[in-house]
């Protein structure tokens, strides 16, 4: 059994920050890539950034210089930080994960957390 837990949400003002952090738990062998998407109500669900497991990095373009994603992979943890926050950004922000459950076969699972929060005022 997979897990992932988000944490990190909330509400700020236009302009402020938040981190978000997503920890996976389980019966893990390993982690390919890590990401975090966002859906605002009425709006399909969208990349905002991923990372894999070397630390390369791709962004989606309204949020490249503003957010920037990192990970532990000690602590099977992918983090969001988020700076100069816009009401745009507004929506439940979802971390998912490429998951590798045992090491004799390369089929990868895809897991979703449960979603945070994020409201950003005007």
């Amino acid at each position: 059994q997979v897990q992932l837990v988000e944490s990190g949400g909330g509400l700020v003002q236009a302009g402020g920050s938040l981190r978000l952090s997503c920890a996976a738990s389980g019966s893990i062998f390993s982690i390919n890539a890590m990401g975090w998407y966002r859906q605002a109500p009425g709006n399909q669900r969208e990349l905002v950034a991923t990372i894999t497991n070397g630390g390369s990095t791709n962004y989606a373009d309204s949020v490249k210089g503003r957010f920037t994603i990192s990970r532990d992979n000690a602590e099977n943890t992918v983090y969001l930080q988020m700076n100069s926050l816009k009401p745009e950004d507004t929506g439940v922000y979802y971390c998912k994960a490429q998951i590798k459950l045992v090491p004799q076969t390369q089929v990868v699972y895809h897991y979703w957390g449960q979603g945070t929060q994020v409201t950003v005022s005007s």
